[in-house]
């Protein structure tokens, strides 16, 4: 049986130099035992111009799962450094993120979203 005040849910870059520091920094900050992982390259792009719509779907979709069936009450949007499915540079991903929250809020899941942002020493940071 799953505790479900266990999880948090994060949309995050597939690239693996972001994945350990996001999940080491929602488990220590938000006290939580496990991290579901929904990874496409550039998610906070995806999300902020909401296309492909097939992707914009599949994360949904995960994020579902994560938050009715884990028990997540907590979902991040993270976007990084170098990342080679955003290009652009931070502060213009810190708006993609923005805008990414304001889409999954829309989604309607009565769960908390953060935006992250990790930086050039793969650090986390929260934008949002």
């Amino acid at each position: 049986m799953i505790n479900k005040s266990e999880f948090i849910t994060a949309i995050n870059c597939m690239d693996g130099r972001v994945q350990v520091p996001v999940i080491e920094w929602l488990k220590q900050e938000f006290n939580s035992k496990y991290v579901d992982m929904i990874t496409e390259p550039g998610p906070n792009l995806i999300l902020a111009e909401s296309s492909p719509e097939t992707k914009v779907n599949s994360i949904k979709e995960r994020v579902e799962i994560s938050v009715e069936q884990h028990g997540s009450n907590l979902i991040a949007v993270v976007g990084h450094y170098d990342c080679a499915g955003n290009l652009a540079e931070k502060e213009e991903q810190i708006k993609h993120i923005k805008s990414s929250i304001e889409l999954v809020k829309s989604w309607g899941f009565e769960v908390d979203i953060i935006g992250l942002w990790v930086n050039k020493e793969w650090q986390v940071q929260k934008v949002a």
